[in-house]
C-alpha cells in the first residue's frame, strides 16, 4: 500500500524540507505520493481533496479552521499536526512501515475568537475573547492561531470574566485570556485550548 499525503506548512523553508524528505523516501523505494503541498492553514478544500485522493493531511505549525475540522470528522479524513519538524518526518517513516496509530493524541477542548485586546496591570496584553466551541480552562495548554498558522504555543497565564479570576469559561461566553510571556495578540486571532494524551502504538 502506498502512503498518500497532503502537506501544509507555515513557511516555504519548512515545506521544502518536508518535500525533500518525501522525495528521498521515494528514491529509497518507499511507496509515497505527495498529492498536494502548500504554505498556509488547513482548509475545507484540503479535506475534500484528501477524501477524493484517500490522502492523510499533515500540517507543520499550521491548524485546520473550524470548517475543515467539521468536514474531516464528517468525511473520515485524518489530520495530523506537528510543531517539531523531526516528529512529522519521523511519523512519515513510521506510517510507511505500517505503524498507523500515533503515540500521542491531541484533544481539542475549546476554541476562542479574539475580539478585542487590552493591557492590564501585571498581566500585560489580554485577549478579550468569545468562546465559540467547547470550554477553555485555566490549566489548559493553548495555541494562538493567526490565518491558519500557529504563532504561539504555551500556557494560559490568566482567565477572567469581568474582573474575576475563573477556572473555566464555556461556549457562548466572553472572557479575558492572558498568555504566558506572549504579548503579540491581535483581533481575529484564534485561541485553541487542548490537551495531549498518550496512547499505545498499535
Amino acid at each position: 500500500a502506498e502512503l498518500r499525503l497532503i502537506i501544509k506548512a507555515d513557511v516555504h523553508g519548512s515545506l521544502e524540507a518536508i518535500r525533500e524528505k518525501v522525495n528521498q523516501i521515494g528514491r529509497e523505494g518507499g511507496k509515497i505520493v505527495l498529492v498536494h503541498s502548500l504554505v498556509g492553514g488547513i482548509s475545507e478544500r484540503d479535506v475534500v481533496l484528501a477524501e477524493a485522493s484517500e490522502a492523510l493531511i499533515m500540517g507543520f505549525n499550521v491548524r485546520p479552521d473550524s470548517n475543515a475540522r467539521k468536514a474531516a470528522e464528517e468525511r473520515g479524513v485524518d489530520i495530523r499536526t506537528y510543531d517539531i519538524i523531526y516528529e512529522l518526518l519521523d511519523e512519515i517513516e513510521q506510517l510507511l512501515v505500517g505503524k498507523l496509530a500515533p503515540e500521542e493524541v491531541e484533544e481539542l477542548l475549546g476554541v476562542a475568537e479574539v475580539r478585542d485586546t487590552f493591557r492590564a496591570p501585571r498581566l500585560g496584553m489580554v485577549a478579550g475573547s468569545y468562546i465559540t466551541e467547547g470550554e477553555v480552562s485555566r490549566n489548559d495548554r493553548v495555541r494562538l492561531v493567526r490565518d491558519g498558522v500557529v504563532v504561539y504555543n504555551g500556557q494560559i497565564a490568566s482567565l477572567r470574566r469581568f474582573k474575576d479570576d475563573v477556572q473555566s469559561v464555556a461556549t457562548g461566553f466572553e472572557c479575558g485570556i492572558g498568555l504566558s510571556n506572549f504579548r503579540d495578540i491581535k483581533v481575529g486571532d484564534i485561541l485553541e485550548a487542548y490537551r495531549v494524551r498518550e496512547v499505545a502504538r498499535t
